[in-house]
């Protein structure tokens, strides 16, 4: 069997490893901010009691998975990624009631965001640098999932999740900075990139006074600058991120379902730029320039 398409199997499968941990961390984060906002006084939905009771544990070692209607706790079985959701027909095997696609899409979704960042990855997978790299980006894949899917359903991206990826996207940066040399350039470029995703959305919520954009924001193009380290990738990410939102949102605007005060989820639009700025960034640059300029 061919040794790419063993790999690409063996990154799938991650993928979907990877997506069943991303997707019942997401129902921990929820409960653990449901507790912390009870705990400061806020008034909590009785639908969102009864789910931090149900993922009331606090212990690592004691922390299993549960069936968020019933809250019975789930088997080993239950939990094989997608083939479990297959097998219960999108059911829970103990109260029957609809899981739903969410799971499944998490876990298909970092499957193929697995496979597809090893196909396309954009330089060869041959030093030890190299591959670290690429490891890093698989794991802030893993991240970026988390608040992608948190964001697009609470509109919040954790802090829990956005500063470790801070701290991944700084060893990346720094491996960038040595795999260079220390060339003065190449700082710059990582530092542009930064001014270009954080200080972007940094002005406008200093400028809306809190109102446009949220300081999580801020705080996630911070790390997806470190984790791109090129401020023309940063720049592509930031555009790509806006413009995906403009198709998404626009015609629904134009079609009276979205209004100018409807809260819409910026993470997941600058995750999807993001994601394709650092698969596809240097081939899209290259074709432009050439299409601009005959270089």
């Amino acid at each position: 069997m061919d040794e790419k398409l063993i790999i690409s199997i063996i990154l799938g499968v991650l993928g979907l490893v990877s997506g069943s941990f991303a997707g019942a961390s997401l129902w921990r984060l929820r409960a653990r901010q449901l507790r912390q906002d009870a705990e400061e006084g806020e008034k909590i939905a009785a639908a969102d009691t009864r789910q931090v009771a149900k993922l009331q544990h606090k212990s690592l070692a004691n922390d299993r998975s549960v069936c968020l209607h019933c809250g019975h706790t789930l088997a080993w079985y239950d939990l094989i990624p997608l083939m479990s959701w297959i097998g219960l027909r999108g059911k829970c095997r103990y109260c029957h009631k609809s899981i739903g696609w969410f799971e499944p899409a998490m876990e298909l979704g970092l499957a193929v965001f697995f496979v597809l960042s090893y196909i396309f990855w954009p330089s060869p997978l041959i030093s030890a640098i190299d591959i670290t790299q690429f490891v890093i980006w698989l794991i802030a894949g893993v991240g970026l999932a988390t608040l992608f899917a948190y964001d697009a359903k609470w509109f919040l991206l954790p802090n829990v999740v956005t500063f470790p990826l801070i701290g991944l996207g700084l060893v990346h940066a720094l491996i960038t900075v040595i795999e260079a040399r220390f060339d003065p350039a190449i700082v710059t470029t990582i530092v542009f990139a930064c001014v270009v995703l954080s200080g972007f959305y940094y002005a406008i919520y200093v400028l809306s006074n809190k109102q446009w954009v949220g300081f999580g924001d801020v705080k996630l193009g911070f790390a997806l600058a470190l984790l791109l380290a090129d401020w023309q990738l940063a720049i592509m990410a930031l555009f790509l991120g806006n413009f995906i939102g403009t198709l998404i949102f626009l015609p629904a605007m134009v079609g009276g379902k979205v209004k100018r005060q409807t809260h819409i989820s910026l993470g997941p639009l600058l995750i999807l730029g993001w994601a394709i700025s650092g698969l596809f960034g240097a081939s899209i640059l290259h074709w432009y320039m050439a299409l601009t300029l005959g270089v």
